[in-house]
């Protein structure tokens, strides 16, 4: 029996470990594609780019680990059932249960390493990667100063360049608009032709301009609107210094991001959910208190004692402004209306921070049931590939891949959409996170059942067979 389990374990790993990082390059794939605008053309060093597809690797585990479970279990069960190996094991009296028991018990391992990996691993891999994203994506675009295009990248200024030699060193026809005292296009330098290099440390770029004028309207005299005051001033040679230190790529203090909720572990997401809970509360109790101060004549026309029981159609039968002239009645009414306007507002507003506690909660407790489900899908998913597999009896990348496919995108479906209930509300979170598990486990129980008792649940003369039949009783 060892010499059959390690067999078996062989079989296994060996597709278990290429699905999974084709699986996690896909989505790698898919993640460049959507992020491929802000990584293009911002100068970022070799190493960041690394960093970042690391970290971004990392996130995707949760999705290409139970696809990797669903597909090489198919296949090896397949493989197996193809090369009549399963038949062989199964005419030495080894039955199916007993073939599976070894790659139950890695199964078990895998979902304890999942759970660990969700709980420790991946809310750091989020932090790193979601910070890391920012950063980049906050990136200025790589200094490219084109010919004949206003260039603005460079804080507080404008330059358009008309042409560029040869070299991408000499520039003809210079226009340099200073902004940094953001009072328009009052200042204005114009050259005939210049040099652009980039100091030794690369810090600062230099422009030696040749042959100009600078232009600055006067708007620091009395008058200037009427008078229109300009100077100008000429120069054979003119050195312009420009600071590049807003390319340099600055990394954002991770503290800002770490109390996200997809960064927190099982304990910490407890202790957030706590606490907002408590916040929802107060900011609850403090609606009736806020109507009360609002509404002042309630508070001090009903006694405490029974204000739960005021009716101001029986409590008020005289008319409150009596003995007042028009016009100051219509001062009375219109300060109540916008007393009562800004009351409403405010309650809204209480009204909003209230929906928004309550929306944060469900996210909280949404990524609390996440830390278990991803384990027990990879459990779930391996019950459907391994049976399927040896009721199919094919192996490769051919059918196994379009059947693990159908149920993965069936499961990841299912996942999403009850994730985004629960998240909003529509669904609690001790049944919503687990309805993709709870679908799919009696269809695993079910194949189970099936490849253990060789059902021909998957051969085409039975199921002819089984339509012939019902068929003849219907006619006769």
């Amino acid at each position: 029996m060892k010499k059959i389990y390690l067999l078996i374990l062989k079989s296994y790993l060996g597709p278990l470990i290429m699905t999974f990082f084709i699986a996690l390059f896909i989505l790698l794939m898919q993640f460049l594609w959507k992020y491929i605008d802000d990584l293009v053309g911002k100068g970022l060093e070799w190493y960041t780019i690394t960093e970042l597809l690391f970290y971004a690797s990392s996130t995707f585990v949760p999705l290409a680990l139970p696809l990797a479970i669903l597909l090489s279990s198919l296949m090896t069960f397949g493989n197996l059932g193809e090369h009549y190996e399963l038949v062989a094991m199964k005419s030495a009296g080894i039955s199916l249960r007993r073939i599976m028991v070894p790659l139950v018990i890695l199964s078990i391992i895998i979902s304890g390493i999942a759970f660990y990996f969700s709980n420790n691993v991946l809310p750091l891999a989020n932090l790193k990667f979601k910070s890391l994203l920012y950063d980049v994506r906050e990136q200025k675009l790589a200094l490219d100063i084109k010919e004949g295009i206003f260039y603005n990248g460079l804080s507080g200024f404008v330059i358009r360049v008309g042409k560029k030699d040869n070299d991408d060193k000499t520039i003809r026809d210079i226009k340099i608009y200073d902004h940094r005292d953001k009072k328009g296009n009052i200042n204005l330098t114009v050259a005939d032709s210049g040099r652009m290099e980039l100091t030794p440390d690369g810090i600062n770029l230099l422009f030696t301009l040749y042959s100009g004028y600078n232009y600055l309207d006067r708007v620091d005299q009395r008058g200037y609107r009427y008078s229109r005051p300009y100077q100008r001033t000429k120069f054979r040679e003119e050195i312009r210094k420009f600071n590049l230190m807003d390319f340099e790529m600055t990394r954002t203090n991770e503290d800002l991001f770490k109390n996200n909720y997809s960064m927190l572990n099982l304990k910490q997401l407890k202790k957030a959910e706590d606490s907002l809970i408590i916040e929802r509360g107060e900011k609850i109790k403090r609606i009736p208190g806020y109507m009360l101060k609002s509404f002042y004549f309630y508070s001090t026309a009903i006694d405490s004692t029974r204000q739960a029981e005021f009716d101001p159609e029986k409590d008020y039968k005289t008319e409150l402004l009596a003995g007042y002239n028009n016009f100051e009645k219509t001062e009375y009414i219109d300060g109540a209306l916008k007393k009562l306007r800004r009351a409403r507002q405010n309650i809204q507003n209480y009204e909003s921070e209230v929906v928004s506690k309550e929306k944060l909660i469900y996210k909280h407790q949404a990524e609390w049931h996440r830390k278990f489900t991803l384990s027990f899908a990879c459990f779930v998913l391996f019950f459907i590939g391994a049976p399927l597999g040896a009721i199919i009896r094919k192996g490769g990348l051919g059918l196994p891949v379009v059947v693990s496919i159908f149920f993965f995108v069936l499961f990841h479906i299912i996942s999403i959409t009850s994730e985004k209930s629960v998240k909003s509300g529509v669904i609690d979170a001790n049944f919503g996170m687990w309805i993709a598990s709870i679908v799919l486990l009696p269809l695993g129980i079910f194949l189970t059942m099936k490849a253990t008792t060789d059902s021909p649940l998957l051969d085409g003369d039975a199921w002819t067979k089984l339509y012939q039949k019902i068929f003849k009783k219907k006619i006769t």
